[in-house]
């Protein structure tokens, strides 16, 4: 939370994809002013509820962000960045560095090609590493996949492998930092 407090200054931090609010609590909770966006109407309903000093809405993360979500020092994409295509995985990270001012950070969670437990391996695959899930197309990250996705206009200040037990069985994914320089 140090390095979100530092940044966020006086702006609020931009949840992408909030689901039912666990970090939005975390954040609100913290102090900090919350935009944050689900295409769930469930989750927006629960996360509005849960955090009623958060700003929530329903939005596709495909759409154009909200209209506060300019010139901020922080966003955070938890597991919210890989039900897309490369090219459309690209732009909408884009989007969101142009978001930050210089100096402000993303901090997202990205699904993991060791993620044997939620979809990784024995689906139907529709480019590399993105697989029909379920009937939902799940993108999966190797380090390199990661390193591309943010070559341009970002410092990376951590990547790490991490596997939780948050959900059901044990889940594969990458914890990045990032900085926009440019």
């Amino acid at each position: 939370m140090t390095l979100i407090n530092a940044r966020a200054g006086e702006r609020p931090v931009l949840e992408i994809g909030c689901g039912y609010g666990d970090d939005t609590a975390t954040l609100a909770k913290a102090g900090l002013r919350v935009i944050g966006f689900d295409l769930s109407r469930a989750s927006v309903a629960s996360a509005r509820i849960r955090v009623p000093s958060a700003s929530i809405e329903r939005r596709d993360v495909r759409d154009p962000l909200p209209e506060d979500a300019t010139d901020l020092g922080v966003a955070l994409a938890s597991l919210s960045l890989h039900y897309f295509a490369w090219e459309e995985t690209v732009s909408i990270v884009d989007r969101v560095r142009l978001a930050l001012r210089l100096g402000g950070v993303l901090l997202c969670r990205l699904n993991s090609t060791e993620d044997r437990n939620f979809g990784a391996y024995g689906c139907e695959e529709i480019e590399p590493n993105y697989f029909l899930v379920n009937g939902q197309p799940k993108r999966f990250f190797d380090e390199s996949a990661v390193r591309r996705l943010f070559a341009q206009g970002w410092n990376t200040i951590a990547l790490e492998h991490m596997t939780t037990d948050k959900y059901q069985k044990p889940k594969a994914a990458w914890e990045v930092i990032l900085e926009r320089v440019r």
